[in-house]
C-alpha cells in the first residue's frame, strides 16, 4: 500500500492544478494574469509551471484544420502551442501586409486561447523551418544596400517594422497574457548563434540591438533566444536539438528551455523517410525535465550541438514540430525539400495521430505532470549515483540524501524521481530508498511519488496505427461535365476524360526583354515563378559541323556552377536536363547547320532557408557560361544577347483557376497518348463521401505542379530513394539523422493532401503541370485513414496514467496491486472496430500484422476482445487473468491484439 504519508501532499497536487486553472470569461479567454521566470522556470500567474509545448505551423494547415489540430495537442497533454510567424506570407509585398485565409495569425491565437492553452510565438522573422528563403520575403534581398542579419542599417529597419507590426497587433486584439491573452512568451531571431561569427563584430552589434529592440516594445512577456550563448542578461537562452538534458542556460539566473526538441528529420527530394523511435525520445524529453529542464516543445531538425546523453553532431539547422503539415504552393524550402512536411511528426500532415508516438508521449506528459509539484517546488534535483550508468534525480523539499529512507517524508513534503539508465545495451536493476527497480537500456522510469513506478520510456503500452489510403468515390451524376471518376478496382479510381495542352517552348509574354548577358535568377522572377526561361541564337557554319565529324566531338553547353534544376532545349527540343545544387553543368548539345535557338530553362524548387548572407545565395547559374567544343574555341555565352522570360504561360493565363479557363487551346487526351513533356492536363472530381482526409496518388506522373480549384497543392516529383540505407531500427543509443530510415528504393513522396476545405461536392477542378512526362490516368484521388489499429501490453506494464490521476482525489491511497495495466484501443474518430484480426493472451509473437501464437495463449482471448471492442470506437481491456483465466501459470502473459476500423457511418453496427 502507498504510505499514508502521502495522502495530505496529493491533495496539495489537486489544489495546486486548481490554481493554476484560470476561469474563462467573456471578453478574454483567460482573467489576466502576469508572467515573469526565475532560475528554475516561467511563473505563470505567481506560480512557476512544467510546460509541455506543441509546434504548429498555422500555414501548414487550412484554418478549418487548426481547431482539431489544438484539441490533439492538448489531448495529448500539451500546455502550449508554439509557433513561427512567416514574414513572407504577412508582407508578401513591402509594406502591405496580409492576415487572412492560412495567414490569419489572429484567428490561430484565438484559437489557442478558447482551447485553454498559452502560446509561445516566435516572430523571428528569420525562421527556417524548411520554409522558402528562411521567411524572408523576396524583396527584402532588393532594398538598397542591404544584408541580412547583420549591424546593416537597411535590414534592421525592415526587421523593426515587421516585429513591432507584429507585436502591436498582438497587443491591439488582446492577446497577450496580462491583458487575459494566451501569449506568455515571445522569440526575437533564431538559432542566430550558429551564423553570428560568420559577420564578425557586426554579428554581435546586431544581436545586441536586436534583444533591445524586442525588449523596447514592452510587450510585458518574456523573450526568447535559442542557440544564443551570448543572449544578453534579459532574454532566455534557450536549446534547440535531439537531447538537451546537459544543456545549460549563460546565466545562473535563467530556467532551462528546449525551444526545439526535434521528433523527426526533414525530407528531400530523392531521400529515404526518416524516423525517430518514440522510446528515445520519450527518453530525451524525461532526461531533460530529469536535469532541471521546465519548458520543452516538440520541433524537428538538425543543428550544431546535442547538449546531453545525445552524441554531438555537425549539422545545419531545420525544424519540424507536433503537427508537420503540408507545403502548399511554392512555400517549402531548399535545396529540394518535399511538399510533405509530416517529419514522423506526433499528428501527421493530414491531422491524424500518428501512433504509437502520440499515445506514448501523452503518457509521459501524464507522468511528468504527477511530477510538477516536486519539480516547482524545488529549486535543484538531488542526484544520487544508482551504477555505473544509472543515476536518479530526486525532487522533494530539503532532503538529505545520504542515508535517505520513505520515512522521512513527512505530510508536507512533496517527492518525485526520476530513475535512469544510459547504458545502451544492458537491463540494469537498481536500489533507490530500499526498492529493487528494473532500468530497461537506455530508459529513464518516472516515480511521482518516489515509490511508484508509472512510466518508463522504453515500455510502449500505446496503440500503433497501419495507415493506408483507399479510395471511395461516386460517380459523376452531372452528365454534362466531360470528366469523370471511375474505380477500376478497390484501389485504383481513375478519370476516364483528360484534357490537355501544350506549355510553348517559345517567347510568348509581352513582358519579356532582351538584354547583352547572364542575369541572376531572382533579380529577374523576384520569385513569382520556378521558372526562368532564357533565349538566344547560335550560329553553327560548316566548318564547325565538319570539325565535330572529325573530330568525333560534340558542343556542349558549360556552365561553372548551376542550382537547382536545369533544361536545355535546341530548337524547341528538350535535350538535357541537370539537377543539382551548386554543381557544374557540362550538357551536350547537337546543332544544325545555321541559326539555332538555344534556351536554357532554371528552376528553383525551394529557395535556400539556412545559413548566412541568404541575400546573396541567389539561384540560377554563377560563374562562366559558355558553348564548347567549336572549331574556333569556346563560345562565351555571357557576350550574347538573351531574351527572358518569367514564368509558364499556363501560370500566367491561371489555367489552373476555376474560372475562365479556356485561353489555353484544350484539346481530348487520348487514352494511348504518349507521355509528353512540358503539358498542362485538367479534369474533374466528386469529392469522397465522408469526413477522412484526401489525398492524390500523383505516383504515375514525373515532376511539376498540381491545383485543386485553383488551391496549390505543391510541387510533386516522383523520384526514387537509393535503394540503401534503411534497416532494422533500434531505439537504444543517440538518435542521428540517418538512423532508423525508411523507404528506400520507393519514391520519396506520392501522396499529396487536399484539404477538405479546398472541396466543393461535385465538379473539382484538377489542374496539373508534368514537365517530364507521366500518366495522369493513372491519378488517383484516395482516402488517408488508419484502418488497422494494434497493441501488445503485458503484466509487467504500468497501470494507465489515467489511473493514477484518479487516485489524486483519493490521495493516491490506493495499492499498486490493485491497479491492473490496461489495453487501450481507439479508432479515429468516425470509425469504429469492425472485426478482431488477431487476438491472443499469453506468450504471443511478432509484430502489427505479423502476430502469431506463442507456446502458451487462452483459448478465449478472441472472444473476450471481440465482446470488449467490436461496434465501437474505443476500448480498454484489463492485462488479467481474471478476464481471460491464466494459461501458463509462472509466465508473465501479454495481450496482443490486430482490429481493424471501418467508418461508422458504414458500418451497420447502432452502438459505438
Amino acid at each position: 500500500m502507498i504510505s499514508s504519508r502521502l495522502k495530505i501532499s496529493f491533495f496539495q497536487f489537486l489544489s495546486f492544478h486548481l490554481i493554476i486553472q484560470f476561469t474563462l470569461i467573456s471578453s478574454n479567454f483567460f482573467e489576466p494574469f502576469n508572467v515573469t521566470y526565475d532560475h528554475r522556470a516561467l511563473i505563470i500567474d505567481g506560480h512557476r509551471r512544467m510546460l509541455i509545448s506543441a509546434g504548429i505551423h498555422y500555414p501548414r494547415a487550412t484554418p478549418e484544420m487548426w481547431p482539431d489540430l489544438i484539441a490533439k495537442s492538448k489531448e495529448g497533454g500539451a500546455d502550449v502551442v508554439q509557433t513561427y510567424v512567416f514574414w513572407s506570407g504577412h508582407e508578401p509585398v513591402k509594406g502591405q501586409y496580409y492576415f487572412e485565409g492560412r495567414y490569419d495569425l489572429v484567428k490561430f491565437v484565438k484559437l489557442v486561447g478558447e482551447s485553454g492553452l498559452y502560446l509561445h510565438l516566435r516572430i523571428g522573422p528569420y525562421v527556417c523551418a524548411e520554409w522558402n528563403f528562411g521567411g524572408f520575403p523576396v524583396w527584402l534581398r532588393d532594398v538598397p544596400g542591404i544584408v541580412f542579419r547583420t549591424d546593416n542599417a537597411p535590414f534592421k529597419e525592415e526587421m523593426q517594422k515587421f516585429v513591432t507590426k507584429i507585436v502591436d497587433l498582438m497587443r491591439e486584439e488582446m492577446l497577450l497574457s496580462w491583458q487575459g491573452g494566451p501569449i506568455i512568451m515571445f522569440q526575437i531571431e533564431n538559432e542566430y548563434g550558429n551564423i553570428e561569427h560568420s559577420f564578425g563584430q557586426g554579428g554581435k552589434e546586431y544581436m545586441t540591438w536586436a534583444a533591445g529592440m524586442a525588449l523596447a516594445l514592452d510587450a510585458g512577456v518574456p523573450w526568447v533566444m535559442c542557440k544564443q550563448t551570448d543572449a544578453p542578461e534579459n532574454i532566455i537562452d534557450a536549446c534547440n536539438a535531439y537531447y538537451c538534458d546537459g544543456f545549460k542556460p549563460n546565466s545562473p539566473k535563467k530556467p532551462i528551455f528546449w525551444t526545439e526538441d526535434w521528433d523527426g528529420w526533414y525530407t528531400t527530394w530523392g531521400g529515404s523517410l526518416p524516423h525517430r523511435p518514440v522510446e528515445d525520445l520519450a527518453f530525451a524529453v524525461a532526461r531533460f525535465f530529469q536535469r532541471g529542464g521546465s519548458f520543452q516543445n516538440y520541433y524537428m531538425g538538425p543543428n550544431l550541438i546535442s547538449f546531453g546523453s545525445g552524441s554531438e553532431k555537425d549539422m545545419s539547422g531545420s525544424d519540424c514540430e507536433y503537427f508537420g503539415g503540408t507545403n502548399f504552393g511554392r512555400t517549402s524550402g531548399g535545396p529540394f525539400y518535399i511538399t510533405s512536411y509530416d517529419y514522423d511528426a506526433p499528428i501527421d500532415e493530414y491531422g491524424l495521430l500518428s501512433e504509437p508516438k502520440w499515445g506514448h508521449l501523452k503518457d509521459l506528459h501524464a507522468a511528468i505532470k504527477l511530477c510538477e509539484p516536486a519539480l516547482v517546488a524545488a529549486d535543484s534535483a538531488q542526484y544520487i549515483k544508482l551504477g555505473p550508468k544509472q543515476e536518479a534525480h530526486v525532487y522533494g523539499g530539503n532532503l538529505h540524501i545520504q542515508g535517505m529512507d520513505f520515512s522521512q517524508f513527512g505530510s508536507q513534503s512533496r517527492c518525485s524521481a526520476f530513475l535512469a539508465n544510459i547504458d545502451e545495451r544492458q537491463t540494469a536493476t537498481v536500489r533507490f530508498l530500499g526498492q529493487s527497480f528494473t532500468l530497461p537500456p537506455w530508459s529513464v522510469s518516472i516515480l511521482p511519488d518516489c515509490r511508484n513506478t508509472v512510466f518508463n520510456t522504453a515500455k510502449v503500452a500505446a496503440q500503433t496505427h497501419i495507415k493506408t489510403a483507399e479510395y471511395v468515390l461516386p460517380l459523376f451524376s452531372n452528365s454534362s461535365v466531360p470528366a469523370r471518376f471511375i474505380v477500376r478496382n478497390e484501389d485504383s479510381p481513375q478519370s476516364t476524360s483528360w484534357m490537355t495542352a501544350k506549355e510553348p517552348i517559345s517567347l510568348w509574354s509581352e513582358e519579356n526583354f532582351t538584354v547583352k548577358g547572364i542575369l541572376e535568377h531572382l533579380n529577374v522572377t523576384k520569385d513569382e515563378s520556378d521558372y526562368l526561361w532564357y533565349f538566344t541564337r547560335i550560329y553553327v557554319s560548316d566548318d564547325d559541323i565538319a570539325f565535330w565529324e572529325k573530330n568525333k566531338v560534340s558542343p556542349a553547353v558549360s556552365i561553372d556552377s548551376m542550382r537547382d534544376v536545369l533544361r536545355v532545349f535546341i530548337n524547341g527540343q528538350l535535350t538535357g536536363s541537370v539537377v543539382g545544387h551548386w554543381v557544374k553543368v557540362v550538357q551536350p548539345v547537337q546543332f544544325q547547320k545555321g541559326y539555332n535557338e538555344l534556351v536554357l530553362l532554371s528552376q528553383t524548387v525551394g529557395l535556400q532557408n539556412y545559413g548566412a548572407f541568404l541575400e546573396r545565395d541567389g539561384a540560377g547559374f554563377k560563374g562562366q557560361i559558355k558553348l564548347t567544343g567549336f572549331k574556333n574555341g569556346d563560345m562565351d555565352l555571357s557576350n550574347l544577347l538573351w531574351t527572358y522570360q518569367v514564368g509558364l504561360k499556363g501560370e500566367f493565363l491561371k489555367v489552373h483557376t476555376t474560372g475562365d479557363n479556356e485561353k489555353f487551346e484544350w484539346f481530348d487526351l487520348a487514352v494511348d497518348a504518349i507521355p509528353s513533356t512540358f503539358t498542362w492536363y485538367k479534369t474533374f472530381f466528386d469529392a469522397p463521401a465522408g469526413d477522412d482526409p484526401v489525398a492524390l496518388d500523383l505516383g504515375s506522373m514525373g515532376k511539376g505542379q498540381a491545383w485543386v480549384n485553383g488551391h496549390h497543392i505543391g510541387r510533386y516529383w516522383t523520384i526514387v530513394s537509393p535503394k540503401d540505407g534503411c534497416g532494422s531500427c533500434d531505439y537504444r543509443g543517440a538518435y542521428n539523422s540517418g538512423k532508423c530510415r525508411t523507404n528506400c528504393g520507393n519514391p520519396t513522396q506520392t501522396w499529396y493532401h487536399v484539404p477538405r476545405a479546398w472541396l466543393e461536392a461535385s465538379n473539382n477542378l484538377l489542374v496539373v503541370f508534368e514537365e517530364t512526362g507521366g500518366n495522369p490516368f493513372e491519378i488517383s484521388v484516395k482516402l488517408r485513414s488508419a484502418k488497422v489499429i494494434c497493441a501488445q501490453v503485458s503484466e509487467s506494464h504500468y497501470p494507465p496514467l489515467r489511473k493514477w490521476s484518479q487516485t489524486d482525489l483519493t490521495g493516491w491511497n490506493i495499492s499498486r496491486n490493485e491497479m491492473t495495466p490496461e489495453m487501450h484501443l481507439k479508432c479515429q474518430d468516425g470509425h469504429i472496430m469492425s472485426t478482431v484480426e488477431f487476438a491472443s493472451y499469453g506468450t504471443p509473437k511478432g509484430s502489427c500484422q505479423k502476430f502469431s501464437r506463442g507456446n502458451c495463449h487462452a483459448s478465449n482471448s478472441s472472444s473476450v476482445v471481440t465482446e470488449a471492442c467490436q461496434g465501437k470506437n474505443s476500448c480498454n481491456i484489463a492485462i488479467s487473468n481474471a478476464l481471460f483465466g491464466d494459461p501458463c501459470r509462472g509466465v508473465i502473459k501479454t495481450l496482443a491484439v490486430e482490429a481493424r476500423c471501418i467508418s461508422s457511418s458504414n458500418s451497420g453496427y447502432s452502438h459505438y
